[in-house]
Order: C-alpha cells, then sequence, then structure tokens
C-alpha cells in the first residue's frame, strides 16, 4: 500500500473527524493513532473498489472504521437488503454475516458478492435447518409460516414470507387466520404474540428455533439497574430481546428505528439494550447525546475488518465468494420479495 505520509495524515483526520466521539471499548474512545494504524487500508478499499465497480454494504454491527471509512451503505438488515435489491455496481462487498450477504446474492444474482467474514454465522440462522421447517409445516397444515430474515436461505425457501424486526408486527397482523408459524426466534415469537393481542388480532405464534447470542442476555435487572444509576434515563431494545425486558423499556424496536427514536427524541440520554455497533453509530451521529451500553458484542460481525475487506477486494478466498443454489434462491426469493410488497 504505496501511500504518503501526507495521504496517510490526511485519511487518518478524515477519520478522526468521524470517529473521535465513538467508543473502541466500553474504557476507551477512538484515537488519531488508532485512525493513522486504520487509514493504509481504508486508502486501498476505496481506491480498489472503485476500479472494480464495488459497493460496500456494512451492518450497523460492524466496526466503526468499516462503518464510517469504507462503507458505501450502512444500516440494518432490511435496509441492506433494499440496496442490495437495486445495486447496478458489479461487485458487493457485504460486511456482516452470511445469511446476509446470501440474501444479496438471491435479491441480485447477477452480481458478484463478497463477504469479508467468510461464513460468519448467527446463532438465530444457525438454529433451524430447512428440514425442520419442512416438520412444522406438516404438522401445522395450512398455516402461513413466517421467517426472520436472520434465517438460511434454505429456510427462507420453505416460508411463505421474510420478515425483519422493522416490520415484523405488521406483517404478522396482515397474515390470514388465527395461527402463524415463526421461525427461527422465540423470543421474537413471544413479542409477536404479545404486540398481535394489544392490537386487538390475537394470534397463536408456533414457535421454533433459538435466539440471538446478544439480545437474550439482557435480563430486566439490567433496565432496572439503568433506571437506578441514571434517573431519567431512556431505555431502547430490541425486539429480539426476553418479553420481560421488552415491557421494562421505553421503546422497543429494530436497529433502524432505534436509531430513528434517537434522533426524534429530546432526551439527552440513553440506555441502550443492544449490539456495540449501534451504540458506535449513535455515537458519531449524536455527539452531543450519551449512550448506555451494558454489554453486548456479536463476535460474528466483528470478524469484518479492514484487512479481510481489502483481502475480499484483492483476491478472496472461496469462503468469501457466495453462491446460492438456483433453486433454493429461486423460492427465497418469493419470500423476500412478499416481504418487499407487505412492508408497502
Amino acid at each position: 500500500m504505496p501511500y504518503t505520509q501526507a495521504q496517510i495524515s490526511t485519511e487518518a483526520h478524515r477519520l478522526y473527524g468521524l470517529l473521535a466521539c465513538v467508543s473502541k471499548s466500553k474504557a476507551t474512545k477512538w484515537t488519531l493513532q488508532d485512525c493513522i494504524e486504520a487509514a493504509p487500508y481504508t486508502l486501498a478499499i476505496n481506491e480498489h473498489k472503485k476500479k472494480q465497480n464495488a459497493i460496500i454494504l456494512a451492518h450497523s454491527y460492524t466496526t466503526p472504521d468499516l462503518v464510517y471509512g469504507v462503507a458505501d451503505f450502512r444500516g440494518d438488515s432490511y435496509q441492506l437488503a433494499q440496496q442490495a435489491r437495486t445495486c447496478d455496481a458489479h461487485t458487493i462487498v457485504f460486511a456482516g454475516v452470511w445469511f446476509m450477504a446470501e440474501t444479496a446474492k438471491i435479491l441480485n444474482p447477477s452480481k458478484r458478492v463478497l463477504i469479508p467474514a467468510g461464513r460468519a454465522g448467527c446463532t438465530l440462522a444457525d438454529s433451524m435447518t430447512a428440514q425442520d421447517v419442512q416438520k412444522l409445516r406438516t404438522q401445522h397444515p395450512g398455516v402461513p409460516a413466517l421467517c426472520y430474515i436472520n434465517s438460511s436461505a434454505e429456510v427462507k425457501a420453505q416460508c411463505d414470507v421474510c420478515v425483519t424486526s422493522g416490520n415484523v408486527f405488521d406483517i404478522a397482523q396482515k397474515m390470514p387466520g388465527e395461527k402463524l408459524i415463526f421461525v427461527p426466534d422465540l423470543l421474537m415469537a413471544q413479542n409477536i404474540e404479545i404486540e398481535l393481542k394489544r392490537r386487538g388480532t390475537p394470534k397463536e405464534i408456533i414457535a421454533s428455533g433459538g435466539s440471538c447470542c446478544v439480545h437474550d442476555k439482557y435480563l430486566p435487572e439490567h433496565v432496572e439497574s439503568l433506571r437506578t444509576k441514571y434517573p431519567g434515563i431512556v431505555v431502547l431494545a430490541h425486539p429480539e430481546c426476553a418479553p420481560e425486558v421488552c415491557r421494562l423499556c421505553d421503546y422497543v424496536g429494530s436497529t433502524k428505528g432505534m436509531a430513528d427514536y434517537v434522533a426524534k427524541s429530546p432526551a439527552k440520554l440513553f440506555g441502550m439494550l443492544t449490539e456495540f455497533g449501534l451504540v458506535n453509530r449513535l455515537e458519531a451521529e449524536h455527539p452531543n447525546k450519551q449512550f448506555v451500553w451494558p454489554f453486548g458484542i456479536c463476535s460474528y460481525m466483528k470478524k469484518n475488518n479492514l484487512i479481510n475487506t481489502l483481502g475480499a477486494l484483492l483476491d478472496p478466498r472461496a469462503d468469501q465468494i457466495v453462491e446460492v443454489d438456483a433453486t433454493v434462491a429461486a423460492s427465497a426469493q418469493k419470500s423476500i420479495e412478499k416481504m418487499f410488497e407487505l412492508t408497502k
């Protein structure tokens, strides 16, 4: 990476201007030295993506040097799926986890899709197989099946509609009948049942799967502790958290939903029951507000870094190249497109 000291210094100061307010850990912020070390990589990545007609989509849970240093678009699963669907670049580099990169390939199959982290998993996506869904559908014939976007292509292919945390309640309410199959988030399934009852459209939710390795760790006492230590704090949670946690919070919503709530709220102090990456984004975008984050890092998301992003652009490993079986992709695309239709 033959960049001059002047180029590196200029790039480092650009990054530092974006990241000076951002936490690198619970105890430290990003420093100018951190940005100097990152600068040769961000320069090279931005140079090579232009040469290759590539765009980088970064999930909010990835690291700030990716999100603000090289990403062309940043957001949650739904936002990035929209970008992948309409992308006209030759190559999509998806800084996220495998099911997200799979979704990009399904929505835009003619594009080359790369994932820096390789086959980075997800405790939700890894908790459910296509055979599991087939079994549920055999046990409950005629019941509509919804799958959370945090699922494999094979699972999406077995379901009627894919949903995200931002549209799940509205889509579940629109589905016919008094029962729904929902996979693979057991805690979100409970929140769906509670929310539909609150809306006056109760349905029985038949659920199977697992839980998010970040959001399932939050407990009611964490909310209570935040309120005790920080009187007047506004507490936000993701619907992947347990219902007993969600009911104690001021707002429950998707990653985008939480970001929008913070942007509109006059409050200055927020407790964030979510992944550290969203806290980083909010710190960068709202330096006049304070965010308290008990814990929670997705090790899968953090497998994406500047080094393997550059490597994927220059010489991708086999596990960084995303391919989806054509038959599976065709069926999975129907469930994803149905989501876009029902979200309008």
